[in-house]
């Protein structure tokens, strides 16, 4: 055995020798065979293989080549993708925004490299035969195959122009397990700017294989599914690869591989049922001029077929999409990934009748209602007070001192009013974060009531501070202009009495002449007069009061309606104007021009 690997790679330095890339060393100092995977075998001639081992590092002339460009229409859905998660990155947790992270982060790289070729890599289960299709297309053996399973261990890139190494560091493949068929020039080799990369199996039993297989097809610009007549409808590679990534299918070869082994009309039949079965799976088939995945059946070991998936490859490479078109699909699965965290189908907002609904609330929780009523009574009561008859008020102010308020019905503790008030407050805080949130999806619905929360914090003090200010100051309401006119009719009516009341105290002392005419006319235009002057006071001084009223209402409901639009209102607006302006950048992410709310 030791002999056989000495020799294996005595017979790597000669290949390397022929290759017109320069020495065969890889970039990691181990010999071109040290993994036991390629094979070993030479011509009848004893020659070389036809194949040359690339180096790790690019030549001097990839220098020129050309890095990636992506159209403007991939690069504004790029910088939307990058905005949205960044302002998503307070509201979403990291694991619902990796996925998107990894997109722009793969984009980013693989901008940076070679634009001029197209890393296509060949997947497949054990037994398919992918591995000599893999050197079936590359027209040498490069990658071993046998009845051992699985026989391809670690992946193998063969490129057919330079300037590949960086796209292939990019994958991971070191440089020992990297070569080129040298049987065509650059120039003439129909293939050229292709690099395939023979992946292990995916129904691998080693666990290391499957991680492999999923990390580069993450990375690869294209891949070549290869199934064969009994696997081709196994559920691994339907549910676990092609369902997912049915939107790929711009970058996806399904090869149905081994039909020399189908009778008749059967291989027909077969692919058929496969294109059957890749619809179910949601992908789209390239058929009629239509772009979507290139469904084919051919025999890696007659060659059936070969030429055909050739020449669908040469064009593939030569149109030079295939990079922008995975990663506008990749910008494509994460928006859909992303979909549920940022539209709904229900409209959202808070509607003006939610508004008012709250600062009602609010009013309510500060007492508007009350004060109002409060203050239009106090008008009213100044203005009897005002414009009363003397008597009725010496009669008011006696009954006062003798029935004093607190024998009356038992009156509600301030702490009761502050708790009743704090309870309203809260409702009318739950109560708009719940119409404010409803229809939005879960993390924004959480933000807007998290929002909410944190107004509602401090706000039945803010509102009860608000209040104090906002109330009439006491003492003596404002009077009208008519008042001193009241006053001094009232006054009159008064002195009538006084002097009428005299005049005939006079008459009865003997002091005045006897003429009970008059001073009864002048006490009865006093009695009468006083109360129809205070009931006529108290008519005109109805709307004044009710105005006055309303006027204290209006100000106390403004000041606590303010207070909980800054406190609530506003905080609640903000986050609803976060998530418009994500869910615009989540439209530019699909490319449509807007989103259903």
């Amino acid at each position: 055995m030791r002999d056989d690997t000495a020799g294996g790679h005595r017979r790597a330095d000669r290949a390397g020798a022929a290759s017109p890339d320069g020495p065969s060393g890889a970039g990691d100092g181990e010999g071109a065979w040290g993994d036991g995977l390629i094979a070993r075998r030479v011509d009848e001639n004893g020659g070389a293989e036809p194949y040359a081992v690339l180096p790790s590092r690019p030549p001097a002339s990839s220098a020129a080549l050309m890095p990636l460009a992506y159209d403007g229409n991939l690069r504004s859905r790029l910088d939307a993708l990058r905005e949205l998660v960044g302002l998503s990155r307070t509201r979403l947790d990291s694991g619902t925004l990796a996925e998107a992270g990894r997109v722009l982060d793969e984009a980013a790289a693989r901008r940076r490299l070679s634009g001029q070729h197209t890393v296509v890599a060949v997947a497949g289960a054990t037994g398919s035969g992918k591995s000599q299709l893999f050197n079936t297309l590359a027209g040498v053996t490069i990658s071993e195959t046998g009845v051992r399973r699985p026989t391809t261990a670690a992946p193998i890139a063969c490129s057919w122009s330079d300037g590949a190494a960086s796209l292939l560091d990019r994958l991971g493949i070191p440089g020992r397990l990297r070569r080129r068929p040298i049987q065509h020039p650059d120039s003439e080799s129909p293939l050229r700017g292709l690099v395939l990369i023979d992946l292990p199996d995916h129904d691998s039993a080693a666990v290391q294989h499957r991680e492999q297989v999923d990390r580069i097809l993450a990375l690869v610009d294209a891949v070549i599914w290869v199934v064969d007549p009994e696997k081709y409808a196994d559920a691994l590679i339907h549910e676990r690869y092609l369902r997912p990534m049915a939107g790929h299918a711009e970058v996806t070869f399904v090869v149905l591989n081994q039909v020399d082994r189908l009778p008749g009309e059967a291989a027909e039949q077969v692919l058929d049922d496969l294109r059957r079965l890749l619809d179910e799976d949601g992908i789209a088939l390239g058929e009629y001029g239509e772009p979507g995945a290139t469904v084919l059946a051919l025999s890696a070991l007659t060659g059936e077929g070969v030429g055909e998936l050739r020449e669908a490859l040469g064009q593939f490479v030569a149109e030079r999409q295939a990079p922008a078109r995975r990663i506008a699909a990749d910008v494509d699965a994460a928006a859909r990934h992303l979909r549920p965290v940022y539209v709904t189908g229900r409209r959202t907002g808070l509607s003006e009748e939610a508004r008012e609904e709250f600062a009602d609330r609010l009013a309510d929780a500060v007492g508007a209602t009350a004060a109002g009523e409060a203050a239009e009574r106090a008008w009213l009561r100044n203005a009897n007070r005002a414009c009363g008859t003397p008597w009725l008020r010496l009669w008011r102010w006696y009954h006062d001192r003798r029935d004093p308020v607190t024998g009356r019905l038992p009156s509600r503790t301030q702490a009761d009013e502050e708790a009743t008030a704090r309870q309203r407050v809260e409702h009318a805080v739950r109560t708009v974060s719940e119409r404010a949130s409803a229809g939005l999806p879960a993390p924004w619905a959480q933000a807007m009531r998290e929002a909410a929360l944190r107004g509602a914090h401090g706000l039945p003090e803010a509102l009860d501070e608000l209040a104090g200010r906002t109330a009439p100051p006491p003492g003596r309401p404002p009077r009208p202009g008519w008042w001193p006119v009241a006053v001094l009719a009232q006054a009159t009516m008064t002195l009538l009495q006084v002097v009428g009341g005299l005049w005939l105290l006079g008459q009865i002392i003997g002091i005045v002449p006897p003429n009970l005419g008059v001073p009864v006319l002048l006490m009865v235009a006093g009695i009468v007069g006083g109360p129809l002057i205070e009931w006529s006071c108290r008519m005109a001084a109805r709307g004044p009061a009710r105005r006055y009223g309303h006027e204290a209402e209006r100000l106390l409901r403004e000041a606590a309606a303010g207070c909980g639009r800054a406190r609530v209102l506003d905080p609640l607006a903000a986050e609803l104007l976060r998530y418009r302006e994500v869910r615009e950048q989540y439209a530019r992410v699909t490319g449509v021009g807007a989103v259903p709310r």
